[in-house]
């Protein structure tokens, strides 16, 4: 007898939880009169569920006075109340549509009384409040309110969460551009439209204009994609003004303690600056550097007059101006490219690297178009 009184009351525990749950998973479109059930039941619709070759029946489907129309649209019944869930898909001044799980359109109006807030999750903070422009279109809300004479459900509540807030807010930031620019085009086609019905005359005059419509509409697209791709490249060159791509690179060496360059060192220079006088928008890089022998104060101050006698060669005998030569720096022994433990390696690290390095952003292509604006070339950009 226990175990039956025990197993009774949790069914009676467990009822609420199931009728909660039924009013939770029922469709979002409809619409549920608390106050009035007699009324609300009185409009119903016979559906039919099945037909068989020896027996046909139906069933009767119990329906709120709101009705639904061949258009999928609702009209909702003065003062009648009603909750609805769904997104939505239009949005104006003073209303905004919502469109239900099962494909019904709902026209809901604003009123001054109306309350957007947010619909937490977490019930140990307070919900936040939001203006009426943030509802937007693609917004998933869940609306509460009471028909009006219009057939309009005038909103008492309006709920959504922050989630679904930001969602909405970047499908508008992708939508409005779009629906812009086709709008623009619709209006240059109504334009177009109003002009031929203006037209008197031939069939063949009409549709010479048709075919002069649509080859302007074809330029101006040309034109567009033009001006597009040279906006795009103008960014590219500009992105790339700081930053330099090397173009050439030697490497000259000195005697262990000297910074005197060799003949050979000499050559190098000449010839790496013959190369750079025909680049456009070049710098030059110098940097030395010393072996592992004796103190590291004097091989930074060494490597430091290796990189000097590079720049003044470079200025003295080829002219270079000092703008072009990047301030020269000696790293002392450090950043070694070979063993300092053997003579030849040594020797190797006894340099002055100079690198030719050429703006990447002056070495692209500038973008011209023509007057037509039907097709577009680039021009080589030129050094002064």
């Amino acid at each position: 007898m226990s175990a039956n009184k025990q197993k009774n009351s949790q069914l009676l525990l467990a009822a609420p939880a199931l009728t909660l749950l039924l009013f939770a998973t029922a469709p979002a479109g409809f619409a549920q009169d608390t106050t009035n059930t007699s009324t609300d039941q009185t409009t119903s619709t016979t559906q039919t569920t099945s037909t068989s070759p020896t027996q046909n029946s139906t069933t009767t489907d119990a329906k709120s006075t709101s009705s639904t129309s061949a258009a999928r649209s609702r009209t909702v019944s003065n003062g009648e109340k009603m909750k609805l869930k769904g997104v939505i898909t239009r949005r104006d001044a003073d209303t905004f549509t919502v469109r239900d799980l099962n494909g019904v359109d709902t026209i809901v109006r604003l009123a001054d009384t109306t309350r957007v807030s947010e619909r937490k999750s977490n019930p140990f903070r307070r919900a936040k409040n939001y203006g009426t422009t943030n509802i937007l279109r693609g917004l998933n809300v869940e609306v509460e309110g009471r028909g009006d004479a219009s057939g309009q459900l005038v909103a008492d509540n309006v709920k959504f969460s922050e989630d679904e807030l930001k969602v909405a807010r970047t499908v508008e930031s992708r939508v409005n551009p779009v629906e812009d620019r086709v709008g623009a085009s619709e209006s240059r086609i109504g334009q177009v439209e109003q002009n031929a019905q203006r037209i008197s005359g031939q069939i063949d005059e009409l549709a010479a204009v048709s075919n002069a419509a649509k080859g302007g509409a074809k330029a101006a697209q040309d034109t567009a994609d033009a001006a597009v791709a040279g906006v795009n490249t103008t960014n590219e060159r500009i992105s790339a003004l700081d930053d330099y791509t090397p173009q050439d690179m030697t490497a000259v060496n000195f005697r262990p303690g000297s910074a005197v360059l060799s003949t050979q060192a000499r050559a190098q220079l000449d010839q790496l600056a013959t190369k750079a006088f025909s680049a456009k928008g070049y710098v030059i890089e110098v940097s030395g550097y010393a072996d592992a022998t004796g103190n590291v104060d004097v091989n930074r101050r060494l490597s430091q007059q290796r990189a000097d006698s590079v720049v003044r060669y470079l200025a003295e005998q080829h002219r270079i101006p000092l703008r072009r030569i990047i301030t020269p720096f000696g790293y002392g022994q450090s950043q070694a490219i070979a063993d300092n433990h053997t003579r030849a390696g040594r020797a190797q690290n006894r340099r002055v690297e100079v690198k030719v390095l050429v703006n990447r952003g002056l070495m692209q292509s500038t973008p011209a178009m023509n007057t037509q604006g039907t097709t577009s070339s680039t021009t080589p950009n030129q050094q002064p």
